[in-house]
């Protein structure tokens, strides 16, 4: 199997796993951390209603806890500017856990789905392109938990992946607590944005990443000839 079918492949497998979370989890999750409700809760709890908030933000890598719901209460609680830096810490905190979690698995763990040639190969493709998706991801959903943890079986290298997630996560978070904090008097104009932001700005991921796998297949040619050379 190529390296491009692969890397589809373990995308695929990883955006049907946090699909089929939400699916199961997702509805009773939304209802408990909308923002609205959030809202309410940080604000009766606002000594600690930040803590609460990086906690559930970080815990979004493994459960289908409504991201940008929390963003936006932050922002409601605590203002634009304060809200979205305490949505950042959680947010990159989450970035950076599903990066590790990944690379705790180490080089068995990923040659069990691809050869030492292909990692190198992935490696440097990701090293020089997934910048920009990790960056483009951050907004969208599902895609962030995705693009972390490819980024970690990738062993990309930490310094670009933390530039990365730390431009995408900036404007994200302080976007979102930007809606909360002016949808404070009707939340259900922050939730609606929220929700509809996100799945609009798809089609430009898309063709953005579509881009991307047309270079990037062009840049691993002379890379999996030498390393079909050095065998």
């Amino acid at each position: 199997m190529k390296l491009a079918a692969k890397l589809f492949f373990i995308a695929v497998l990883l955006g049907v796993i946090f699909a089929a979370s939400f699916e199961l989890w997702g509805a009773k999750l939304e209802l408990l951390f909308s923002q609205e409700a959030c809202a309410q809760w940080f604000d009766q709890i606002r000594t600690w209603a930040w803590l609460v908030g990086i906690g559930l933000l970080i815990g979004d890598i493994l459960l289908p806890i409504p991201a940008t719901g929390i963003m936006a209460a932050l922002g409601s609680v605590y203002g634009v500017w304060m809200g979205g830096l305490i949505a950042v810490v959680g947010s990159a905190g989450a970035g950076f856990t599903g990066y590790g979690l990944a690379r705790l698995a180490g080089e068995k763990g990923a040659r069990l789905l691809a050869s030492e040639g292909e990692l190198m190969r992935f490696k440097t493709v990701f090293d020089r392109w997934g910048g920009w998706g990790i960056i483009v991801s951050r907004i969208l959903p599902i895609l962030p938990e995705v693009m972390t943890i490819l980024a970690g079986l990738a062993r990309m290298d930490l310094r670009r992946f933390s530039a990365a997630l730390l431009l995408g996560t900036l404007p994200t978070c302080l976007l979102f607590a930007f809606l909360g904090h002016a949808s404070k008097g009707d939340p259900g104009y922050g939730v609606f944005l929220a929700v509809v932001l996100p799945l609009l700005l798809w089609p430009i991921f898309l063709l953005i990443t579509k881009k991307q796998r047309v270079e990037s297949g062009d840049l691993t040619k002379p890379i999996a000839e030498g390393g079909r050379a050095c065998d």
